[in-house]
C-alpha cells in the first residue's frame, strides 16, 4: 500500500508565540484545506500543540471526524531563548551549519531528528494516510532530510498554509509541494 503523508504549514497567525491563533485570513484558509482534501483519503491528524497549527486543521478533523493527536515533537524550532536582533542572519548560518546552536535553542540537527522521528514513524505504522501539521522553519528541515537542495531560500518561499506530499516506496521517500498559492488568493 502506497502510503502518503501530508506535511501542512499553518496558515497565517497573529504571531509566533505558542498561542497565537490564526487571523480572520488564516481561518477561512482553515476551512479552504477542508475544500482541498476533499478527494484524499485521511486516515489520521497529527499536529503542533501550537494554537495556531491545532487551528489550521480542526475544520478537516471535524469534516473527516478524525480526532487530532497532538506530538510535542512536531513545535516549531526554538532558535534561541535570548532575543536575536540578527535572527535572520542566525537563522540563515543554521541551514549552512546543521550543528549551530544559540542560547537556550536547539540545532537544526536536533529540530530534523525529531520532525523526522515522528515520519518515519508515521511511514512504518499500520496506517494509510496521515496530515502532519507544523511549522515553516521545522518542515523546512524536514524537506532539506529527503532533498538536500531543499536550503534557506526554499524556507523564504514557503507560504501559509502550505502542503507538501511525502510518498514512501522502497525505503525511498519522494517529496512533491502540492500546495498553489494563487488558488485561493481571493481569501
Amino acid at each position: 500500500m502506497l502510503k502518503k503523508i501530508y506535511i501542512i504549514r499553518h496558515c497565517e497567525a497573529q504571531g509566533q508565540p505558542s498561542e497565537s491563533q490564526l487571523t480572520e485570513k488564516g481561518s477561512k484558509q482553515a476551512k479552504y484545506l477542508v475544500d482541498f482534501f476533499s478527494d484524499a483519503k485521511i486516515d489520521r491528524i497529527i499536529s503542533s500543540p501550537f494554537l495556531r497549527a491545532i487551528q489550521s486543521v480542526e475544520p478537516l478533523s471535524e469534516k473527516t471526524n478524525i480526532k487530532i493527536e497532538i506530538d510535542e515533537r512536531l513545535s516549531e524550532r526554538t532558535l534561541s531563548t535570548t532575543d536575536l536582533p540578527d535572527w535572520y542572519e542566525k537563522l540563515k548560518a543554521t541551514f549552512n551549519d546543521m550543528e549551530l546552536k544559540f542560547e537556550g535553542g536547539e540545532s537544526s540537527q536536533e529540530a530534523k531528528d525529531r520532525i523526522v522521528n515522528v515520519v518515519e514513524e508515521v511511514f512504518k505504522s499500520g496506517t494509510g494516510n496521515t496530515v502532519i501539521v507544523s511549522h515553516g522553519n521545522i518542515i523546512s528541515l524536514l524537506l532539506k532530510n529527503y532533498n538536500s537542495d531543499f536550503d534557506f531560500e526554499c524556507w523564504k518561499n514557503l507560504s501559509n498554509p502550505d502542503v507538501f506530499q511525502l510518498t514512501s516506496t522502497k525505503n525511498n521517500v519522494n517529496m512533491e509541494r502540492i500546495w498553489q498559492e494563487e488558488t485561493i488568493i481571493n481569501i
